[in-house]
């Protein structure tokens, strides 16, 4: 007579081979391997069958995708996808892999950790991650700058068709009428292309940078990041209060280096001559023309200086 622990034994045994095989009839019930079958009618039940965890994991994943509760909480086992099955078949057997395919929610992710490795900020109030730029909205916002709105898009294609160019652009135009917002888009897109930028707000990185007279080291990173990546901007330029240290060894430095190099691209409510005369006079050196003219000798021949019109934006909205 068998005990009871035997008979217990024997009827769980029982109980997960009928569970297990009520799963298995739900799986290959499932429309997603019924689809499969018609793609490949030759697959066999003992082929499913001997696949199962493959079949279970895409069909599982598949409602997880329909529900999904966002990716930080996906509950699939890599995070924002989902499985495939893709069928191959060698030497007379059908072989079933099972692939792992990407969410829109993922690739979103990705692209903004592209961004974010690509661009760095210092001290620019703009937003580069996600996709926060639409072509017609910044049309329609204000139809006087149309014409610079196009100059600018008209750039990114042209970058994306022919590569880096060594000419930038220079943004001039009032407060407010979007230069900001235009070189932050033509930096985003231009990322997703695979290109680096920089982009600098003027006057709060002026008063670093005469700090880091005391961290060369840190000085001496900031300035090859500047010299060396594919596009930067210099935003607000012409409302720094400029040292002549600044001016010379900081600003100089990095246009000598990247002029016939690389594009610069400038935002300012002063235009060329008058940005000249701002950089030849100092508080501590008093009018240096010449310094002024040196500087923007690396500046006028390497520009398409776009004319931004419009009303004033901030605020509205």
């Amino acid at each position: 007579m068998d005990s009871i622990g035997e008979a217990l034994r024997t009827w769980q045994q029982g109980s997960r081979l009928q569970e297990a095989e009520k799963l298995a009839e739900r799986v290959l019930g499932d429309p997603l391997v019924r689809k499969l079958r018609e793609r490949y009618p030759e697959l066999t039940d003992r082929t499913l069958r001997i696949n199962l965890n493959k079949l279970y994991q895409m069909t599982n994943e598949y409602r997880n995708c329909k529900e999904c509760p966002g990716l930080e909480r996906c509950p699939n086992d890599m995070q924002g996808h989902s499985t495939r099955i893709e069928c191959e078949e060698t030497n007379g057997e059908w072989q079933l892999f099972d692939l792992k395919t990407p969410c829109s929610k993922w690739t979103a992710f990705e692209q903004q950790e592209m961004i974010r490795r690509r661009i760095t900020s210092y001290h620019a109030d703009v937003d580069l991650l996600g996709d926060p730029y639409d072509e017609e909205q910044m049309l329609d916002l204000d139809p006087e700058r149309e014409l610079s709105v196009n100059r600018v898009m008209q750039y990114v294609e042209e970058t994306r068709s022919q590569g880096l160019s060594k000419r930038g652009l220079y943004l001039m135009g009032s407060f407010g009428t979007g230069k900001t917002y235009m070189v932050s888009y033509l930096l985003h897109k231009l990322a997703i292309e695979g290109f680096s930028g920089v982009i600098v707000y003027m006057p709060e990185f002026v008063e670093d940078a005469k700090a880091l007279m005391m961290e060369p080291q840190k000085l001496k990173e900031t300035l090859t990041l500047m010299k060396e990546c594919d596009l930067l901007v210099f935003d607000d330029i012409g409302a720094e209060n400029l040292s002549p240290w600044v001016r010379d060894h900081v600003l100089g430095a990095i246009l000598n280096y990247r002029m016939n190099r690389k594009p610069t691209f400038y935002t300012s409510n002063h235009d060329l001559d008058s940005l000249e005369k701002h950089f030849s006079f100092t508080h501590k050196e008093g009018e240096e023309l010449h310094k002024g003219q040196r500087l923007m000798d690396r500046i006028r021949p390497f520009v398409d200086v776009v004319h931004v019109q419009g009303h004033n934006q901030r605020g509205n909205g």
